[in-house]
């Protein structure tokens, strides 16, 4: 989800300005207009905030802090403690400033006579599906129960993208390695022996003069690329907030042989996960598709699943109305359409996770192990070629003295 920065009035006519989390500028507009406000404008938090240039980034909220505190937060509820009183101890001892500053605000609403869920939900930092958690334990009188199974979902979810970063490690440093490498002998080596070259008034080979002509430019314009890079890295960031971008890089990603069918499959593991979490905690199956939907990061998915719920709210199955969207893969619905006709639906979903989970983690074992050595590769031959184009002259003014 992006942040936007939205100016609005309230009915006594009294201007805000506040941070919000949406996936576009009209989903948010629409949200705070359907609550009865005025809604002056909304903009992406970012580079450029109200034509100015900022480089303030969103914060974000660490997954870890966060997991902690449910932990004790349960914890305190379960020995019988008030929620109010819950939070204040839990505020005194937080470390994480950002979070603490949170909970300060969340303290603060309920203390004014606010739900917990709408306090959370009002900050704008925290996960929607933690927050219709929590109004589902509200509801249900049963938060201990909703809790616990929130807090297993984090530890499963924290645990599993620990996984991926940690097997992408990796091969992420031996990209930046062998980049550095490349940009070395390009704008440093090279030019030096264009230097000696030079001096010696010897004739080339051909692959050698070319290879001169690209270090020399590299060194000479090498400055000026890094800018046009930076402008564009920065304005395809941008693009890729609005509506249309996010589709089209989304689109782009899916369309990659290997990556979209791992980034496919890690999507359907989430949603699964969530939606089963939801429905456990009490909710009913369209507000759940719509909770687990908002927070896929993936727009494809996001706009498949909301098309589904209408068709589930209109009384189609759910494995028929994600088999109508051409999103899930096979296997998900057919165990999804098992899950519905047993009535055990929610365990389905969990072993969907569990199973598209495992499946990840296979692929992308083995694309690391085909990339790995093609990164090797690729740079034995480039530092290969040149090399060679370099020390060629030198043999062969060698061979000619003897």
């Amino acid at each position: 989800m992006a942040e936007f920065l939205v100016k609005m009035a309230n009915e006594r006519g009294h201007l805000l300005q506040q941070l919000e989390h949406g996936y576009s500028e009209s989903e948010v507009r629409d949200r705070f207009v359907q609550q009865g406000f005025l809604v002056y404008w909304v903009k992406p938090r970012g580079m450029f905030v109200g034509g100015q240039f900022s480089f303030t980034g969103s914060r974000r909220l660490k997954q870890s802090s966060f997991l902690i505190y449910n932990q004790q937060f349960l914890t305190l509820i379960k020995a019988g403690l008030p929620i109010l009183t819950s939070l204040e101890l839990l505020i005194k001892r937080q470390k994480d400033a950002y979070l603490r500053t949170l909970l300060d605000n969340v303290r603060d609403r309920v203390k004014s006579g606010q739900m917990l869920s709408d306090a959370f939900a009002a900050q704008g930092a925290f996960p929607k599906m933690y927050t219709t958690t929590l109004l589902a334990g509200e509801k249900s009188g049963n938060m201990e129960e909703v809790l616990s199974r929130y807090i297993a979902f984090q530890r499963l979810a924290l645990t599993f993208r620990k996984k991926l970063v940690v097997s992408l490690v990796y091969p992420s440093l031996l990209i930046i390695v062998v980049t550095c490498m490349v940009v070395f002998l390009v704008t440093y080596v090279v030019p030096k022996f264009a230097d000696l070259f030079m001096n010696l008034n010897a004739k080339l080979p051909a692959i050698t003069v070319f290879m001169l002509a690209v270090g020399l430019n590299a060194q000479k314009y090498g400055p000026v690329a890094l800018v046009v890079l930076i402008v564009l890295a920065l304005v395809l960031w941008r693009w890729k907030k609005t509506d249309r971008g996010a589709e089209r890089v989304d689109r782009a990603i899916f369309s990659v042989p290997l990556l979209g069918d791992i980034r496919m499959k890690y999507q359907v593991a989430n949603f699964s996960r969530m939606l089963s979490v939801l429905l456990q905690g009490g909710l009913p199956l369209v507000p759940a598709m719509e909770t687990a939907g908002a927070s896929m990061s993936s727009r494809k998915i996001l706009n498949g699943v909301r098309d589904a719920g209408h068709r589930v709210r209109e009384g189609q199955g759910l494995a028929k109305s994600l088999e109508e969207q051409e999103i899930f893969p096979d296997m998900a619905v057919e165990m999804i359409e098992v899950g519905e006709s047993t009535g055990a639906l929610p365990a389905m979903l969990n072993s969907v996770a569990e199973f598209y989970e495992e499946d990840v983690q296979t692929a992308l074992g083995a694309a690391m192990a085909l990339i790995e050595p093609a990164i090797l590769i690729v740079m034995a031959v480039f530092v290969g070629g040149v090399l060679i184009s370099l020390y060629l002259p030198i043999f062969t003014l060698g061979a000619g003295v003897h």
